[in-house]
């Protein structure tokens, strides 16, 4: 048997011991090998935030020049664009805008990515996650009672003016047509009235008694939205903006001294809750109004009021107001939204418009 060196033993020996991580070139390198040690959001994670920044994080420096779009992706139900930055160990992804609401998404790292000394990662690294379904509290679905501008319990009355309802319908649940005064001069446009004793179209008062049990349903709904955690509220909230989530009051709330503005950040499926325990009132003057801004949507906005709702003389107000008794609109004043009231009735004082959120 041929000899072979000791020298040549020990340098072959100390190859296979030490080579381990590959170029993309297959010519092996001592080192340690490039790997994923966390990411953000992790993997699994639900109700992730729509404007997260996604981070992966490697357990050396990496090379810049190897993390690109084509070796740091995501992807929804399509490839996600963004802009790719890196610091330290650290390697981000910016998307160009808001990721969808309740969809996963998937990150990938490729083997093209490699640290400062041409190791590659060995495998691609996928991971998976869930954004979360809107941005604040949860949607209140109004069901068959969203065909409604007003859907009143005791009666609907128009006291002056041409009030008009604009692309909904209007019902009255256990009051007759009898209970409905003032139209005209108010009138519905695009839209029908209903009365519990209509006998024409046949089916009438099981539609409304369908109606009536879907605004309760969503009524009880709102009261009892527990996630996120509400904040809890009090006084004037003229004069302040809030972000999407659950606003809770333990008796009024009050909007007046200024107008309460509703930042949706950019998140048109924002959803706002008010849970107000007694009384809902705004106040025309140095304000009063409800104002949309950040893409807000009037549809996604829902006030479940423990009493009755007053809206003030000439206020613009935004959402549905889910209404334990009444609600009554002042003078002048407009709502893009809807009128619900369980048990009580809806009055329009002098030229109210309701359109359809």
């Amino acid at each position: 048997m041929k000899n072979i060196p000791i020298i040549t033993i020990c340098a072959t020996v100390a190859i296979l011991i030490f080579a381990a991580c590959q170029k993309d070139t297959f010519v092996e390198t001592t080192g340690v090998c490039p790997i994923v040690v966390s990411t953000n959001p992790v993997n699994g994670a639900i109700n992730v935030p729509l404007n997260t920044k996604i981070t992966v994080t490697f357990n050396e420096k990496m090379n810049p020049l190897t993390i690109t779009q084509g070796s740091f992706s995501l992807h929804g139900t399509t490839f996600v664009s963004g802009v790719i930055s890196y610091s330290d160990s650290t390697a981000y992804f910016t998307p160009t805008s808001n990721l969808a609401q309740n969809t996963t998404y998937t990150g990938r790292v490729s083997t093209s990515v490699k640290d400062l000394t041409g190791n590659a990662l060995q495998t691609d690294y996928i991971w998976t996650f869930r954004t979360q379904a809107a941005l604040g509290a949860p949607l209140v679905e109004l069901n068959t009672a969203a065909r409604f501008g007003i859907l009143a319990s005791e009666g609907v009355s128009n006291n002056a003016g041409q009030s008009e309802i604009r692309n909904m319908d209007v019902g009255v649940i256990s009051g007759f047509r009898a209970s409905i005064t003032g139209f005209p001069p108010a009138i519905i446009v695009n839209g029908a009235m209903y009365a519990f004793d209509d006998i024409i179209p046949a089916g009438i008062a099981a539609m409304l008694t369908l109606s009536k049990q879907e605004m309760i349903n969503a009524y009880l709904f709102a009261q009892n939205a527990a996630f996120p955690v509400p904040v809890v509220v009090s006084g004037d909230l003229g004069g302040t903006t809030l972000l999407p989530g659950i606003y809770k009051t333990t008796s009024t709330m009050l909007v007046q001294s200024g107008d309460l503005k509703l930042d949706a950040q950019g998140d048109t499926s924002a959803v706002w809750i008010f849970q107000v325990a007694s009384d809902l009132t705004t106040v025309g003057g140095a304000g009063g109004n409800i104002l949309l801004t950040g893409g807000a949507q009037a549809k996604n906005v829902f006030w479940q009021v423990g009493s009755s709702a007053t809206i003030g003389d000439f206020t613009s107000f935004k959402g549905t107001i889910l209404a334990l008794t009444s609600i009554t609109m002042e003078s002048g004043a407009i709502i893009e939204g809807r009128l619900l009231a369980q048990n009580g009735a809806v009055v329009l004082t002098n030229t109210n418009i309701i359109s359809k959120p």
